[in-house]
């Protein structure tokens, strides 16, 4: 949602004209996490990297989840605070723009995994 409507603030202050790209689905959303997450198991050089038809570098799950331009487009504009709407004193906080999925990572995460006795960092 917040990211529909950072694009959408983005064209109203600009002159590009009508909206070239379509709102982003949850669906699409989902899509855009898996890719992201398997980047860091790949090791590729650069981001555009990840879709090259070279046959040497390629790997097909990248352009099967999604297309290179929309996966930009959603980088781009990826957003999870409404900037306008938003009180909260940002000097204090340093994550005021992600602050909400912080806390539900956070919450998930300490629910979900219980470290044992012995444990390396």
């Amino acid at each position: 949602m917040e990211t529909n409507r950072y694009y959408s603030q983005f064209l109203d202050n600009s002159d590009e004209g009508p909206s070239p790209q379509r709102e982003v689905t949850v669906a699409e959303m989902f899509a855009f996490l898996a890719p992201t997450l398997q980047m860091g198991h790949a090791g590729q050089g650069g981001l555009k990297d990840y879709w090259t038809k070279m046959e040497q570098l390629s790997c097909s799950f990248y352009g099967q989840m999604m297309v290179r331009a929309r996966y930009y487009h959603i980088l781009r504009f990826l957003h999870f605070t409404d900037n306008n709407g938003n009180a909260v004193d940002r000097t204090d906080d340093r994550l005021w723009t992600m602050r909400e999925l912080f806390e539900i990572l956070r919450m998930n995460f300490s629910k979900f995994y219980k470290p044992s006795e012995y444990l390396a960092v």
